[in-house]
């Protein structure tokens, strides 16, 4: 099983403190960084986090999130082989021309380490802030993914959609691999699960909450195969409770990578809360 660290831009925006993450992280065998977003934060805004019981974000309106996409491209100077991942950017708040250049200039110049984890959002003063209508950000995703794939692998690019609509563009550089950049689907809803199965690279369920999860997968698994899609090819990666027992299911249940908040500002607790925590994952269930 894969490991990776989770609200890594969140947690060490300094530039000491983020460099540090980066090079104990490839030093203990995780293989991934993942970046969270959001653009603003209204003050006392009223709309539900939904990844926690009380409805409250950490760290409420003054929490600090660096952009995910310049806090990557610092990462990419200062490490080597560790995959740098957006865990997850708010796609539709995001102009698609634009976001296909600035991700293929960053995929070039890590050697082909990004990784785009994308969701639909759940801030709804945000998207007022930004001009960007709530109500059609899934639609606007599923647009969004599709317009990107398409400036990514085409020579002279063309899309046509409800709200993204280009004609014979030429967006260069391209991603390293020819298949373009991996797109992982992040979210917690059936929704999320079938955008998974139907144009996903990777799922990312963010809930901890195993019996939802199996539905989850299955609901993936079971989309993917009705596109006609190998369900097996969709990477599964989780953060949740981490005792023995739970990564065991989770291993059964197909997920491949697990990841965690890096607890330590120093190098050596760092390295001993990463160390220790993949001593537990190889003996549950063995990692790569």
């Amino acid at each position: 099983m894969k490991l990776g660290l989770a609200y890594a831009n969140a947690l060490n925006w300094m530039p000491a403190d983020a460099i540090r993450l980066g090079k104990v992280a490839e030093e203990s065998g995780y293989d991934s960084l993942w970046t969270v977003e959001h653009v603003v934060l209204p003050q006392d805004f009223k709309s539900e986090y939904p990844y926690s019981q009380d409805g409250k974000m950490p760290g409420g309106d003054q929490a600090v999130i660096p952009d995910p996409l310049v806090w990557l491209s610092f990462m990419a100077g200062v490490t080597s082989s560790i995959k740098l991942c957006t865990g997850i950017l708010i796609l539709p708040q995001r102009n698609p021309v634009i976001l296909a250049k600035e991700t293929a200039t960053l995929d070039q110049l890590s050697n082909g380490r990004l990784v785009l984890g994308v969701g639909v959002g759940w801030l709804k003063e945000e998207f007022d802030a930004l001009g960007v209508e709530f109500e059609s950000r899934a639609k606007r995703t599923d647009e969004c993914i599709s317009a990107l794939r398409a400036l990514w692998s085409e020579d002279s690019a063309s899309y046509k959609g409800e709200y993204i609509n280009f004609e014979l563009l030429k967006s260069n550089p391209k991603p390293v691999e020819k298949s373009g950049i991996p797109i992982v689907i992040g979210g917690h809803s059936s929704a999320a699960a079938k955008r998974a199965g139907r144009l996903g690279d990777g799922f990312f369920p963010a809930i901890n909450d195993t019996e939802v999860l199996k539905e989850l997968v299955a609901t993936m698994r079971k989309e993917a195969l009705s596109c006609g899609r190998n369900p097996d090819e969709i990477e599964v990666t989780f953060g949740g409770s981490f005792d023995a027992e739970t990564l065991k299911l989770y291993g059964d249940l197909g997920v491949s990578r697990v990841v965690i908040p890096p607890y330590g500002r120093d190098a050596e607790s760092l390295k001993t809360f990463l160390g220790n925590f993949r001593e537990v994952v190889e003996k549950a269930v063995g990692s790569e």
